[in-house]
């Protein structure tokens, strides 16, 4: 049989195992290395380079599924912020026309309550004027009364002189008649 040493390799091979080596300078390597090189790396790499490019891959699409569900609650929140949006102008419109409305109210309100309070002046002003024309009335009446009593007074006075001037100038002719009857 034969020594572990003879089956592996003659010893003469050895020198020509020593004179193999691996040529790294890029410039140097000649189209068998560069086969084998790739081979080598093919082969051991093939299983590293395959789980890196799924590794790869499956971030990739978790990236993908990510970045789509951020898009979607994005999406969400901008169409919720939209209706937001829309019901706060629909609230605003109201608002706005319940203030014009309010405003409307309150002008005719005050239009109506000035239109009371002149329409109360002018009643007021009405019954002063008629007050004051009674009053004048009335005080005309007791002058035209007074200055007509007056008359009639003097009226009377004068005609009660006069007939007592008569009476008593007919007195008197029939006394001096009297005493002329009386002498004769």
């Amino acid at each position: 049989m034969r020594s572990v040493s003879e089956i592996a390799a003659a010893p003469s091979d050895w020198t020509l195992a020593a004179s193999i080596h691996l040529n790294t300078n890029i410039l140097e390597i000649n189209l068998i290395n560069l086969i084998l090189v790739l081979g080598i790396l093919f082969y051991y790499g093939r299983g590293v380079l395959i789980n890196f490019l799924e590794n790869r891959e499956r971030t990739i699409l978790n990236t993908i599924q990510d970045a789509e569900e951020r898009y979607k609650e994005a999406s969400n929140k901008l169409e919720k912020a939209r209706i937001r949006l829309q019901q706060a102008k629909i609230k605003a419109n109201e608002i706005r026309i319940n203030g014009l409305t309010q405003m409307d109210r309150e002008q005719r309100d005050l239009v109506d309550a000035a239109d009371e309070d002149l329409k109360g002046l002018e009643d007021s002003k009405n019954y002063a004027i008629r007050f004051e024309k009674q009053r004048a009335i009335g005080q005309v009446r007791q002058q035209v009364s007074r200055l007509a009593s007056e008359r009639a007074l003097e009226s009377l006075n004068s005609r009660l002189d006069n007939q007592l001037h008569l009476r008593m100038v007919d007195y008197h002719i029939g006394l001096f008649r009297a005493m002329d009857n009386k002498s004769d």
